[in-house]
């Protein structure tokens, strides 16, 4: 095997892991789904809400904008910075001081007196919403690796369901709650979440004695030596691209004509999209089964046809065209989500003692692609409409069906 992987090996404890001895029951993983949703929605709850702050904090959109925005960076940040340490301490004592971070972060925003102090709060909400992505491991190291992908499927389908609710549940608590409720309404529930994960959750003995410089600077080791890594986290990004062009620009397009209508009714829309989720576990057996090479090709293939299925809209009446976009919804949504299961199932098994940085790198990249997705879907949408947004959206899943192709034919060094 590769050097670094002889160098990590020798840097492992002697201990054996007491969470391979832990059993993955549907409890527990139900809880493991519910917590990384939860976690992950944290970063979503301000969105529909920008316009209630402004109004209420009296700023600028300008200046209101910097919410989402700071939320975001701490994220990126965190995946880089805080996600490696799972491979370096007792993940549970990781995910359980990330959680109760997390609480405090939110109950500071529920409570923020003015800008400021919402935007600092914000940051840090970010920063340790990503005790989502110290969960994903977890559950990768307790389950047996004839079923890692069906368990993995399942924890990551309550990481989308969380990002897909968490702004129609903050639309509806805010209109009758106003918007503050809606914080302290999260942070109540990571609360609850902290309390059953500090009774469910098994130890995990780490992985690496690396200290945290060198840690750090194994993530671009890593990077190097693993190809497949490589290749995952270029056809994930890319998959994120048009996964994000079509979210942040759908409202605007329902806006205007012919449909005027409300966010409400974009919000919606995640009820199609959480279909698409809901199925995604299927397509962790089918990992398990067939492989998860094979997933991500059929994945990619069904997001192109769905993205390519919107682009008969213009030639519809109005209530076609809105059935057609949320059956199209529920299949980009299945494909983006089974490859990103997919693709988790291949790194977690590149390198087991550094799972915690694998997927730091493996997310890392769809961040950037959901980065990238918000502003070309803007661009495109101001300069050749919805027709743009959906041939971007088409073209970077047609660009990440071709890398899995490619990766077909390659193996890890």
């Amino acid at each position: 095997m590769t050097t670094s992987r002889t160098a990590e090996q020798a840097k492992q404890p002697a201990t054996a892991n007491p969470a391979t001895q832990a059993t993955l029951s549907p409890a527990l993983t139900f809880l493991l789904a519910a917590g990384t949703g939860l976690s992950v929605a944290a970063l979503y709850y301000s969105q529909p809400l920008l316009g209630v702050l402004a109004g209420d904090l009296h700023a600028s959109g300008r200046q209101i904008g910097w919410i989402p925005t700071l939320t975001q960076l701490g994220y990126a940040f965190g995946l880089l910075l805080l996600a490696p340490l799972g491979d370096r301490f007792d993940r549970r004592n990781i995910i359980l001081i990330k959680s109760v971070i997390l609480c405090a972060a939110l109950v500071l925003t529920g409570f923020a007196p003015g800008l400021a102090v919402l935007m600092g709060a914000s940051l840090v909400v970010g920063l340790f919403a990503t005790v989502a992505q110290d969960i994903v491991p977890a559950a990768a190291t307790l389950a047996p690796p004839e079923h890692r992908g069906k368990a993995v499927g399942t924890v990551m389908t309550g990481l989308l369901m969380g990002i897909l609710l968490s702004r129609v549940a903050s639309g509806f608590i805010a209109e009758h709650f106003g918007w503050r409720a809606v914080f302290l309404a999260a942070a109540v529930s990571i609360a609850l979440m902290t309390i059953v994960l500090a009774r469910g959750l098994p130890r995990f003995a780490p992985t690496t004695t690396q200290a945290y410089p060198a840690l750090l600077r194994s993530l671009g080791h890593l990077w190097v030596a693993h190809r497949r890594l490589r290749l995952a986290a270029f056809g994930q990004g890319l998959l994120a691209l048009g996964f994000s062009a079509f979210w942040s620009t759908l409202a605007v397009m329902l806006h205007g004509a012919p449909f005027h209508m409300g966010s409400a009714v974009a919000g919606s829309f995640g009820l199609a999209g959480a279909a698409g989720a809901l199925a995604a576990p299927f397509a962790g057996r089918l990992a398990d089964r067939r492989g998860p090479e094979w997933v991500t090709r059929l994945a990619a293939a069904i997001t192109v046809v769905s993205f390519a299925t919107m682009l008969a809209m213009p030639l519809l009446s109005t209530g076609a065209q809105l059935a057609l976009l949320a059956l199209a919804t529920v299949g980009f949504d299945l494909g983006v989500q089974a490859s990103l299961i997919s693709h988790q199932s291949i790194v977690f098994g590149l390198e087991p003692p550094a799972r915690s940085r694998l997927n730091a790198i493996l997310m890392t990249s769809v961040f950037i692609g959901m980065a990238a997705g918000g502003f070309f879907g803007a661009q495109a949408l101001a300069g050749w409409g919805w027709t743009g947004v959906v041939g971007v959206a088409m073209l970077a899943s047609l660009v990440a069906l071709g890398v899995r192709i490619h990766a077909a034919k390659v193996r890890d060094h």
